[in-house]
């Protein structure tokens, strides 16, 4: 088997893992688009947040490896944040913005709450020239 055609079965039999892994990003992506809707708190939802998937900048090979990150720009009014986001050991890990990251070993809506307020947080401490490289672990 020549080194072209070991490339070709290393992407295919990898292709379920990869997939899998991108729609787990992509519904994760989604759910954080909700949650910064919601951050306001009930019944006061944010009408001037959307969600646009991209192709990660950092991502040089396509299909992109397992374990390689999934991006989205958030629109939030004024602002666009690019998240990006991977699965490492079953726990959700991504950064977003101007040196934010973040860890969930869970992503349940409380904590997808806490983690929509803190970006929103940071990226006003970001505008406000306050801003802090941080790692949140969030549960």
């Amino acid at each position: 088997m020549s080194e072209f055609d070991e490339l070709q079965a290393a992407i295919r039999r990898h292709a379920h893992e990869r997939q899998g892994e991108e729609r787990a990003c992509e519904a994760f992506l989604n759910a954080l688009y909700h949650a910064l809707r919601a951050a306001s708190g009930p019944g006061l939802p944010l009408n001037n947040v959307t969600l646009d998937f991209t192709v990660d900048p950092a991502n040089r090979l396509r299909p992109v490896p397992t374990g390689s990150f999934h991006a989205a720009w958030l629109r939030l009014g004024l602002c666009e944040v690019l998240v990006r986001v991977r699965r490492v050991d079953g726990a959700l890990q991504g950064e977003y913005g101007d040196g934010g990251s973040f860890r969930l070993e869970m992503a349940g809506e409380d904590e997808l709450t806490t983690l929509a307020r803190q970006m929103l947080r940071d990226v006003a401490d970001t505008y406000a020239g306050s801003g802090q490289e941080r790692v949140r672990r969030l549960n």
